[in-house]
């Protein structure tokens, strides 16, 4: 698997953006990011198994297991496909996810996001042309 730090900005939520910051000035290779870093599955990977970490994650391929990232934000793109349980901070959905998803923040479905499964959440937004089925439990 190959994590990638990108500066990345979500449709519905944006991600905070990474600043480069260098503790060593004259060196260019200690640049080092910020807290807020993001890990992305690529298009042609496929996933199978448990994903857990401290950084956000962006899906653009297929993962099937349990995505647990309790402080952060997962983001499934248009080409995600997700069959797994989500447990984050927040959680976007613009592709598709069959699974339970717990977002202690709040989760958004976009227009062409399709979720297929009960949540729980504290906030939730469904825009139109989105696809849900299931159950909501708000906390």
């Amino acid at each position: 698997m190959s994590n990638q730090r990108v500066n990345a900005i979500s449709p519905l939520a944006q991600e905070p953006s990474l600043q480069p910051r260098s503790s060593n000035a004259s060196n260019p290779a200690s640049l080092e990011l910020s807290v807020h870093e993001l890990a992305t599955i690529g298009k042609s990977l496929l996933i199978r198994g448990e994903i857990t970490g401290s950084e956000s994650l962006s899906i653009e391929g297929r993962v099937e297991g349990s995505i647990n990232l309790p402080g952060n934000r997962v983001t499934v793109r248009r080409n995600g496909q997700v069959s797994a349980t989500i447990a984050a901070r927040e959680i976007v959905v613009l592709g598709h996810v069959d699974g339970r998803c717990e977002a202690s923040d709040n989760l958004d479905i976009g227009s062409e996001g399709s979720l297929n499964g009960d949540v729980v959440v504290s906030r939730i937004s469904v825009e139109d042309g989105a696809i849900f089925t299931g159950s909501i439990d708000m906390r």
